[in-house]
């Protein structure tokens, strides 16, 4: 198989992987196992998982991780800033609306980084950039009002969480940038999962909630944690090192497609029509940043190609 296509087809598993992790965590709820539960168990088991895993390729990389001190105090500002509030904010979406919603609500981010970067360099945003906030911002507005501003669609609390969820997962995606250069991202992950896994149970006394622990939640717990973290990281980085980072969080962008798929076909969510249309116009504008920078790396490469040959 070519290596592209190998590629784009792990992407694309790893997005479905988290597309059903979503809907586990849902399921999970519904059952009564609190919010708090289900995000210490994800980020504990997942950051023992993960960093095992990277200690078995390479013991030395979380030592030397352990030894540095301002990258011991980076990956904890990551773990608390950006891992345990994304984890607990998007769970806290699907709790307040649903796993396709949440999913949705919180792929807003790549708009808000787009705001953050412009207002940082000061420099305006491009035609397709502006429309790109448009459209996410009119997305958000149908899927919150079903386009009337007389009434919410969603309750307070459950908009406000989804929207909350973009700006951690947006710090999620902004903190750790030089971490990752230098260390990668799978062990910058695991050990920002492994410190909140540590800290975010004791700060919420987990031990005083039930797990539920039934053959059927052991299975979600398995969706959230086995197929919607371990699974999805290693199949998105493998797939990623094979297209892209660009072509790969284009590929990706069908998360919230699959979430809404689980969530109608698993969970029995109903959808109306205008819900539909503020989802795909929230896509349109993550596509649209997505194809512009595809667009910018390709000239990039092409510029460099006829400078080597004219040389």
């Amino acid at each position: 198989m070519d290596s592209k296509l190998k590629g784009s087809l792990l992407t694309v598993m790893a997005a479905i992987s988290w597309g059903l992790s979503g809907v586990s965590g849902q399921y999970l709820m519904e059952q009564g196992v609190h919010v708090n539960v289900v995000t210490s168990i994800r980020l504990l088991i997942a950051g023992i998982l993960l960093t095992g895993f990277v200690a078995l390729r390479d013991y030395k990389i979380p030592i030397q991780m352990f030894l540095d001190k301002k990258t011991l105090l980076m990956v904890f500002i990551f773990s608390l800033a950006g891992l345990v509030l994304n984890q607990y904010a998007y769970l806290q979406a699907i709790h307040h609306t649903n796993a396709g919603t949440a999913t949705v609500l919180q792929y807003t981010t790549p708009v808000l980084i787009l705001i953050y970067m412009s207002i940082k360099t000061r420099v305006m945003p491009s035609v397709i950039e502006v429309l790109s906030i448009v459209l996410a911002t009119l997305g958000t507005f149908i899927i919150a009002t079903h386009g009337s501003f007389a009434s919410l669609s969603l309750t307070p609390k459950g908009l406000f969480w989804g929207i909350f969820s973009a700006f951690t997962y947006a710090a999620y995606i902004l903190i750790p940038v030089e971490m990752i250069k230098r260390w990668g991202s799978l062990p910058v992950i695991g050990l920002g999962m492994l410190f909140g896994g540590m800290l975010f149970p004791i700060g919420v006394g987990v031990w005083r909630y039930d797990a539920h622990l039934t053959p059927d939640n052991l299975l979600a717990y398995f969706g959230i944690v086995g197929i919607g973290t371990i699974v999805a990281y290693t199949l998105f980085l493998k797939g990623v090192s094979m297209i892209g980072a660009v072509k790969g969080s284009l590929l990706a962008a069908i998360e919230p497609i699959v979430a809404v798929f689980f969530s109608v076909i698993l969970m029995h969510e109903k959808f109306y029509l205008i819900d539909l249309v503020g989802m795909l116009l929230i896509l349109l504008a993550v596509i649209s940043i997505t194809l512009k920078d595809m667009i910018i790396e390709k000239r990039k490469s092409l510029k460099t190609f006829n400078l080597k040959n004219r040389s």
